[in-house]
């Protein structure tokens, strides 16, 4: 492949990573959003360990799926962020694969407590929030990832 062609691939895989975020988000909105959420989007934290488009993919995914969801723009902004750090992250980490999906889960745990809290105004103390966000991370990223990424090693090729 030349040069051309693999950039072509990239902003694709990255693209494909970004509807699939979308469209696993929407699918399963009643857990989403919300105090306690489960998204099902972010087993796709796992990706940073076969691709580097893993990383825009997820935040452009990220960011368009709270866009959709009418959330508040802490949570527009600072969640993507969080998102596209943990992705960043997880890429550097691609080496071990167990540890890819940990910045993502660290991120949103510290990240998005401040969301929930100071943009749409919940009333619990931050180390509850922050513990809701890290469980629903924890399901989301290392117990459903994992299975991904399992399922995914076997057909490695499709990410060449």
């Amino acid at each position: 492949m030349n040069r051309k062609s693999i950039s072509i691939h990239w902003l694709m895989q990255g693209a494909v990573i970004a509807a699939m975020y979308v469209a696993l988000t929407l699918l399963f909105e009643p857990i989403s959003f919300g105090t306690i959420q489960i998204r099902i989007a972010e087993i796709l934290t796992i990706l940073p360990l076969f691709t580097s488009a893993a990383i825009p993919g997820l935040f452009m995914g990220c960011l368009l799926a709270n866009l959709i969801g009418g959330t508040v723009v802490l949570d527009v902004v600072f969640g993507s962020i969080a998102t596209l750090i943990g992705a960043a992250l997880g890429y550097a980490l691609r080496s071990n694969r167990w540890l890819v999906p940990l910045p993502a889960v660290l991120t949103n745990t510290v990240i998005v407590p401040f969301v929930l809290k100071y943009g749409y105004g919940l009333e619990l103390p931050m180390m509850v929030i922050a513990g809701h966000v890290a469980v629903g991370e924890f399901v989301s990223c290392f117990i459903l990832g994992e299975l991904l990424a399992s399922a995914l090693l076997e057909r490695k090729d499709i990410f060449e």
